[in-house]
């Protein structure tokens, strides 16, 4: 930071609808009555019995730049229950992440060895679970969850003539941290599934033919 500093990039990946489906589920069909009750409703599952939520409600962002896709739910049979999909719900926001985190490792040539968090979200500790058993590898839950908002006001406090922040001088921010605890082979497995269901999303969305009647 500061006018002398070299620059630092970053990489980044969208996605277009995560935690906005746990929303959909409660505002537009009705499957649970507020957010809040995610967590519990989830665990009350067990697993998500075998279904894969993909909510790409208006496409796919990163990795597959998919205009046309759209929101498919697979794996329903007649023993899923409301709390499957809810949970289903749930994991995929730890699917998606889990596809950006494998690009990045693409392109940047690096092994990730752990996953920070922050935001909402971060409250639910089957989230934070799931996430670390899906990507395999630790997640880091500071105990200050908005740290982007945090970063922001460091970065401003570090400005010259301010400097009300000292970065060369912070301490570790105190985290929970949630370790793995599936095998590596339910991992690629469940993965597998995901990555079979994120096909089925695409082509969805196609552009009306018109076609001439002569009867």
């Amino acid at each position: 930071m500061g006018k002398k500093a070299a620059p630092v990039y970053a990489l980044e990946g969208s996605v277009a609808v995560a935690g906005a489906a746990l929303s959909w589920l409660r505002d537009n069909i009705n499957l649970l009555q507020n957010v809040s009750d995610v967590e519990s409703l989830s665990t009350q599952a067990g697993s998500a019995g075998d279904v894969y939520f993909v909510p790409a409600f208006s496409g796919l962002y990163a990795p597959y730049w998919q205009q046309d896709a759209r929101g498919v739910i697979c794996g329903i049979t007649d023993e899923t229950t409301k709390c499957h999909i809810i949970r289903a719900a749930l994991e995929a926001v730890c699917f998606q992440i889990r596809d950006v985190l494998e690009a990045m490792s693409k392109d940047c040539g690096l092994q990730l060895t752990r996953l920070q968090v922050d935001g909402g979200m971060t409250a639910n500790n089957l989230l934070m679970q799931t996430q670390a058993d899906l990507v395999g590898i630790s997640v880091m839950r500071p105990l200050m969850a908005e740290t982007t908002a945090l970063g922001a006001a460091m970065a401003a406090g570090s400005a010259e003539g301010i400097e009300v922040w000292d970065l060369n001088n912070i301490q570790p921010v105190p985290c929970d941290i949630f370790n793995p605890l599936i095998t590596e082979d339910e991992r690629d497995a469940r993965y597998s599934k995901w990555k079979m269901a994120v096909e089925r999303s695409f082509g969805w969305e196609t552009s009306q033919v018109k076609c001439d009647d002569d009867r």
